[in-house]
């Protein structure tokens, strides 16, 4: 049990953008210098990381949500609508900055990830935002892919292991059913690749 605390709060959903980023930086070809990429990631941090984790504070707080896990649907309304703003806001800000487009496609399918997530609500449907999360990444670095015709195929493999062990500690901890995994990752996946077809 404790392990499979360990691997969601490793791999939990306001964690993943970064990383997504840092490997962005070291894999794609950019003339950014050191200086720069900090700034980008400091506000991709600010704004996927510390800003998500001071709105729970703030809901649990006025007990909107009676804990940070917001386990029931109604709980996860209102941050999910807060979150698909949010990303888009950031999706539309890298978007206008030509060296930052690819982000832009990061950030606006996330948003697009959590409006299937808002949509499943709608059918009593928890759909898991840790696989979203993880499925959009993976996602994204297939559309990189043939973005810049590489294919990166040690990052996608370590994303779907790391899915497969994220599913099962979701699993393990009761948090979802297996269908509500399995839609996270896979609309997650899609996400990136419905925006880049879009764009």
């Amino acid at each position: 049990m404790r392990f499979n605390r360990i691997i969601s709060v490793m791999l939990h959903p306001i964690v993943i953008p970064t990383i997504g980023v840092m490997l962005y930086f070291l894999l794609i070809p950019n003339n950014f210098g050191s200086k720069q990429k900090l700034a980008v990631l400091g506000l991709i941090f600010a704004t996927t990381y510390l800003i998500p984790l001071f709105i729970l504070i703030l809901f649990k707080k006025i007990k909107l949500i009676k804990s940070f896990r917001a386990e029931t649907i109604s709980e996860r309304k209102i941050p999910v609508i807060v979150m698909i703003i949010l990303f888009y806001l950031l999706g539309n800000t890298l978007q206008n900055i030509p060296n930052l487009r690819d982000l832009g496609l990061l950030f606006y399918a996330t948003s697009l990830g959590l409006i299937f997530i808002y949509l499943f609500f709608a059918f009593k449907i928890k759909t898991s935002i840790h696989l979203l999360s993880l499925g959009i990444s993976t996602g994204f670095f297939m559309v990189l892919g043939s973005i810049y015709s590489q294919f990166f195929l040690p990052v996608i493999l370590v994303a779907f292991l790391l899915a497969g062990l994220l599913a099962s500690a979701r699993l393990h901890l009761n948090a979802h059913t297996t269908k509500e995994v399995y839609l996270g990752f896979l609309f997650g996946i899609l996400s990136p690749f419905v925006v880049f077809y879009i764009l």
